[in-house]
This record gives structure tokens, sequence and C-alpha cells, in this order.
């Protein structure tokens, strides 16, 4: 399977980078969140993702976070980093949390584990690992039933074309 405008680049991680692709993303927290610090960073990467792409699955738990997004071909023709858009959420709730307990940075660990859904199998085995994984804040678990579209409409739950394909 090809993927267009494919990259990689490195920090302490590898990331992956494509057009109209599925991806799935997962980063830890340096401390355990409690309920209104889980929903602080719900907030704002549930909104920066609806912006990049359609949120499959988004679950803030205690010790870590996890999220699948499917994204389009980037914003006003230019690619966007998945990663870049998740880090500066993060960055944002960062703030905010560290401003209200005082502590000198932010709960969450610098950089994100993220990679590419290569086909259907591997949609739904990650879809339920987010799902059933830990015991997450009530408000912070959105499951796709149904998804809104970034056009606002709602849509089946279902892989998207990338991921539909049987190897």
């Amino acid at each position: 399977m090809g993927f267009r405008n494919f990259s990689i680049w490195r920090g302490r991680l590898p990331h992956w980078r494509a057009d109209g692709v599925c991806y799935y993303i997962t980063f830890r927290h340096r401390r355990a969140l409690d309920a209104g610090e889980r929903h602080a960073l719900f907030v704002p990467l549930m909104r920066a993702l609806a912006r990049l792409g359609d949120l499959r699955i988004l679950a803030v738990q205690e010790e870590q976070t996890e999220l699948m997004v499917q994204v389009g071909d980037g914003v006003a023709g230019r690619p966007v980093e998945v990663s870049r858009v998740v880090e500066s959420a993060k960055n944002r709730a960062g703030k905010q949390i560290a401003k209200a307990t005082g502590e000198r940075f932010g709960p969450f660990y610098s950089e994100s584990y993220d990679r590419i859904v290569r086909d259907r199998v591997e949609f739904e085995e990650r879809l339920l690992q987010v799902a059933q994984g830990g015991e997450p804040f009530e408000d912070s678990l959105w499951l796709p039933k149904p998804p809104l579209s970034r056009k606002g409409g709602r849509q089946n739950p279902r892989p998207p074309a990338e991921c539909s394909a049987e190897r």
C-alpha cells in the first residue's frame, strides 16, 4: 500500500506523515491525572483533532492518552503534521494544569507515539484496544457512535477507506 506525500522524521521517536490516512497516537503522563485534569486535556485535543480530520476515538485515562484520527489532505493544500497538532494541544492543556497546580511543567511527556493504521484489521484492533483500555473518565471517552465529520454531518461508524482493504 502506497501513501500519498509520505515522509518520516525523527525526534526521540520516528514520526510518519502522509495525506489521507488514519493515525493511532498515544502518549504517557508523568503522573496520574485527576478527573478535572483529564477533562482539561480532553477538550483541547478534541477541538484540535476535529479541525484536522475525523476523530474516531479519544480516551484520556489517568496514566496515558490514546486516540485515532482520520486526517485529510492538509489545510489549504499544505500538509499537516499530526504530531505537531497533538503537541500543541498538549502544551495548552499542560500550561493550564501547571498553572492550577503550581507545578513547574505540564504533566505529560514531551513526545507522542504515532502510527499509520494500515488496514481494516489493525483499525479494529486499535479501536478495541483504546475503547477497552483502563478505566476512562466518563466525559473523556468519545466513541464513534456515530462520529461527527468536520463537515458537521453524522456518518456511520466504519473504518476509513484506506483501512478497508484486506491484506
